[in-house]
Parts: C-alpha cells; structure tokens; sequence
C-alpha cells in the first residue's frame, strides 16, 4: 500500500523534510539486549516514583493539570526562580520546536553548532527558517565561531551544554562572553539537559535574571530516569514564556508525568547519588577504553563519544558489539561518521562492555 497517496500537498518547507532516527532499541534474533545508545538512567528512576506510579495510575481518566501549577512551583522552589516564567513540555523537544515556531518564520536564521543536538535543525526548518551550522573546535562550541556565523537574519542560536552528542562543554564564562556580544534581539536558548551530571553547575539558570534574551531548557529524561514519561520545562523572560504557553496544547504533558517529576524533585539526595555514581563509572571506563588506544574526549555527561580511525572499523565495531548484545549509538547523522556514542550503564555494565572492546581489539581481524 505505500504507493495509495493523496493529492493534498504539505507547506513548502515540508518537502523533503529529513526524518530524526532515535538510537536502535533491539537486535533482531537476541534478547535481553544492553541498550547503551539513548543516555538514559539505567538505574531508573528514585524509589518515590517507582513506589507511587500505581497510586497515582488509578487517576489517568482525569484530564492533566494544564497550568502545570503543582511542578512549576516545585521547579522554583528547588532553583529560586520565578514559577511563573516557567514551561512545561513533553520533554525538552516539544520546547525547542515551539521557541522555533514562535520566533521564526521564511528566511530567518537558527544557528546551531557543528556536532549539536539534531532537533534544532529539524525544529527550524519545520518553522520554514534556515538552520546555520557553526564549525566547532575540536568537537567543542567555539564562541567566536558563533559569534562570527551571525547574521541581519538570525534569530535563535541553540547551544547544548554540555553536549549531546560529544560530551564537552564550554565554560559559563564563556557562555557570559556570548551573551554580551550578541545583539540583544536574538535569543540564545542554552539546552541543559545533560546539566545535572556536571558538579557545580546550574545550566545557565543564574544568569536569566542578567539577560533578557537567555532561555534555558531542562528535561527529565536523563538523570532523573523518567524519558517514557516525556516531561521537560523552560525559563526565561515573562514575554518569552508566555507566549510558549499561548501556542502550546492546554494538555501537553500527562498527569503521570507531571505527578512523577514532581516526585523526582522532593528526592533531593537522588541527582547527587546518580551524578557520583555516573561520574565514576564513566572516567573509570574512559580511562579503561583510553588503555586500549581509543580516542575519547573528556565527558561531563552520562555517556562517552568513543572514536575509531574510519569509519569502516566503526561500523565493524558496532556489528561486533551487537553480536555480543550490546547497542550504541551510530553518530554519522551527526557529522561522525567514525564515531560510536556509548550511554554509561552501571558498574556491572561498564566491566562487560570493557571486556567486550578488549576482547574485539584483541582480534586485528575486526579492527
């Protein structure tokens, strides 16, 4: 039936719209596959929500919070902002396509960097804007690049950091530098959804206050180990926010997700706990895989981007890997094409797929 079509045409920046690939999830003929390509918290999420999902399940056939009242206060009360400059989305995503769609039409600019997150190309062309690719240094966002690649035409520049998916991260001095260069009419959206596995670190939140044209997005997909749930939010200016919420859908994000985020924040210990322990799992294994000749740059996430010398010994690699059970993530939509990004399992985890790359560079048949 692919060849039944309608003769109703799309908008004309519709056409040829690429398609985003989320990472494999299964091997075909092998079960009780490692899933290591979606950065997700492989211990889950904290006991409070694992212990309070059924109770709350028996409610789903009431409609969600639209105003998203109960979460957005918890979000200020935990980083001292103002509730009321704060959205909620189905994840970050759904925030980034409608700071898209509401700030930019035909032929403004959207800047994004060399190896940045592909939903903010994606985003601007669904808003019929022009995505501009800014080359980074050495896998890292280059402010002076940035700053360089601006334009009478630009509009928002999405900055993820730390990075997905690279890792690194530039510094919140540089991040200042960028802000007071660019023209104040030109939003600067800072995508912290890997912020709360970097020690110290806010995201850009303490900065908002300074700069009117800062937005920053926030998910709770990664650390707190609720991606099947789809929350995300933002902060910024009231006029920003505002606005977002105008255009969104009254019931964006479900009662589940928004009980169980609420949730997530009240376990104050559990970003620590799961930060520490990602942290040492992840520089343990780097420094494993560095031993067997691997190039990886230093992560400040919950994964490692693992670099080989063609892409032809990748892609062995990643065959190799899931014979043995193991799924990365294949980066080439990134501009990697010899790269495999690897998500950071727990400590039982880290060993197999350890022994594993060993066990694979031991063989030079493979590599």
């Amino acid at each position: 039936m692919e060849n039944f079509r309608s003769n109703i045409k799309p908008l004309s920046h519709f056409y040829n719209m690429p398609l985003y690939k989320s990472g494999e999830s299964t091997i075909l003929g092998k079960d009780n596959v490692v899933k290591l390509s979606a950065n997700e918290n492989m211990n889950g999420p904290c006991n409070e929500v694992v212990t309070q999902l059924a109770y709350y399940s028996k409610n789903i056939f009431e409609y969600p919070d639209s105003d998203h009242f109960a979460l957005r206060r918890k979000i200020g009360e935990l980083h001292d902002i103002d509730p009321n400059r704060i959205i909620c989305g189905a994840g970050s995503d759904e925030i980034i396509q409608l700071l898209c769609r509401c700030f930019c039409e035909n032929n403004d600019e959207v800047i994004y960097t060399e190896h940045g997150f592909l939903m903010y190309k994606l985003s601007a062309l669904a808003a019929g804007a022009r995505p501009i690719k800014i080359e980074e240094n050495n896998r890292t966002a280059s402010v002076e690049n940035i700053y360089a690649g601006i334009t009478n035409r630009t509009k928002i520049i999405f900055l993820a950091n730390p990075n997905n998916p690279t890792g690194t991260m530039i510094s919140e001095i540089e991040i200042e530098k960028l802000l007071n260069k660019i023209p104040n009419n030109i939003l600067l959206v800072l995508d912290g959804a890997y912020a709360e596995y970097v020690n110290s670190f806010d995201g850009g939140i303490s900065l908002v206050n300074k700069f009117a044209n800062l937005f920053v997005t926030r998910t709770f997909s990664k650390i707190f180990g609720l991606g099947g749930l789809r929350v995300g939010w933002g902060y910024g200016a009231k006029d920003i926010t505002d606005v977002l919420n105008s255009v969104r859908s009254p019931f964006n994000v479900s009662s589940l997700g928004l009980k169980m985020a609420e949730l997530s924040l009240a376990d104050v210990n559990f970003v620590n706990e799961q930060r520490d322990l990602n942290n040492v799992n992840r520089d343990k294994l780097r420094n494993n895989l560095l031993g067997l000749g691997l190039k990886i740059d230093q992560s400040f996430a919950n994964f490692l981007l693992l670099r080989f010398e063609s892409e032809e010994q990748a892609n062995k690699i990643d065959l190799f890997l899931k014979e043995k059970g193991f799924i990365l993530r294949k980066v080439s939509s990134y501009g990697l094409p010899k790269c495999l990004r690897l998500s950071i399992g727990n400590k039982e985890i880290c060993e197999k797929i350890y022994l594993t790359l060993a066990e694979c560079f031991e063989d030079n048949d493979r590599v």
